[in-house]
This record gives structure tokens, sequence and C-alpha cells, in this order.
């Protein structure tokens, strides 16, 4: 991923946060000479080696998997706040431009089997039923329905690099960076307001 060097989020804590709450990824791949691409669910964690990974999975019908057997590097793409940015809002001329925050996840697939399927899953659906008001348990779930697993093909990814982009206007004077955060609240997007949060917390 292309980042500009004053963009360049190298805060580590600051990465897995991000990662952890904005797990919804896209996970890219080569499968049959073509690059695949799948959204889903991609979580962080540190497996009994002490390495950093990934964890996921596939529908069985994808054919994306088919090429973790033949090329085990993977790209996984995570996407937090955008807005874009009027170059209206500047006190000098210049071009408008686009904030976001996004981290690019590279690694080496490896399908996982047997009982550490389950496990994925059930550590899948206990991070996303926690404050459910009737939170649903794998454990409770009839012989049937987790017959359904068989379905699929999960997978943890070793993680290799980290690349994170931050780009939030640091390259603007305080009194531009200011009058960015002020009109993108008047814009009042779920977006424009995460960026705005996000500038204030990077003050110039």
């Amino acid at each position: 991923m292309y980042t500009p060097e004053i963009y360049k989020n190298e805060n580590q804590e600051e990465i897995k946060k991000f990662l952890l709450e904005n797990s919804f990824g896209i996970l890219i791949n080569q499968t049959n000479g073509k690059l695949c691409a799948t959204h889903i669910p991609l979580e962080l964690e540190i497996n009994s080696e002490g390495k950093e990974i990934l964890y996921g999975h596939l529908s069985k019908e994808n054919p994306q998997w088919n090429g973790f057997l033949d090329n085990d590097q993977i790209l996984a793409v995570f996407s937090g706040p955008h807005s874009y940015i009027s170059s209206s809002w500047y006190d000098h001329e210049n071009v408008p431009t686009w904030n976001y925050i996004a981290v690019h996840v590279y690694g080496k697939v490896k399908i996982i089997e047997g009982e550490a399927v389950i496990e994925s899953l059930k550590k899948l659906v206990d991070k996303y039923e926690q404050n459910l008001e009737n939170p649903v348990r794998i454990e409770d779930l009839s012989k049937k329905t987790m017959m359904q697993s068989r379905g699929i093909v999960a997978f943890e990814i070793e993680i290799t690099e980290i690349q994170a982009t931050k780009k939030i206007s640091q390259n603007r004077d305080q009194k531009n960076h200011q009058n960015i955060i002020t009109e993108l609240e008047k814009v009042n997007t779920n977006q424009s307001i995460s960026i705005a949060n996000e500038m204030k917390k990077c003050p110039i």
C-alpha cells in the first residue's frame, strides 16, 4: 500500500485496536490465475505459538479457498472511516482530497481442521453475541445445526507484515486542520463525524 511517510501509522497498539474494531475485511489471494476477493470477518489473535494471526472461514462453495493449496500468500484489507475533504475548507487555493484510515495485512494462510474449526467458530460467535440480550452459544446448538460446519473451510493467517495508513490532514497547519474538523461536523454523516473525531485525537 502506497503511504507517504506523514500518513504512516506505526503505533502497534493502535493498529491492533483498529483491527479488532474493524474486523470485517476483504480477503484477497490468487486462485486459478485470477485475483479473488471475499468480504468476511477476519479476527486478530495470538496463537499458541505466540504469533499474531487472523482467523476466519469461507464456504466450501467459494472457489477462492482452492488457491490456498497452491499459494499461501494472502492480503487482507481493512477499512475504517473515510470522508471527502473539500478544498473550499482551506484558507488558500488547493485541490480536494480524501481522509481515511486503512490497514493492509500480509500473511501466510493455513487451512485448519477438526476441533480447531469449532473453536474458531466459537470464538467468532462469542465475540459478537456477548452484548446481546439472548446470546447464542455454539455449545448449545444441536448436532443437526452444527452439521453445517462441514460446509466451510476454516483457516489461520500467520501475519508477516502490516501496513497502516492514517490520512487525517496531518499536512495542514493548525488553523486549516481545525477548520476541516468544523466543516466535517457540518456535513454530519457517520463517516464525516468519525473522521473529525479521529482528527481531534491527533491535534496539529
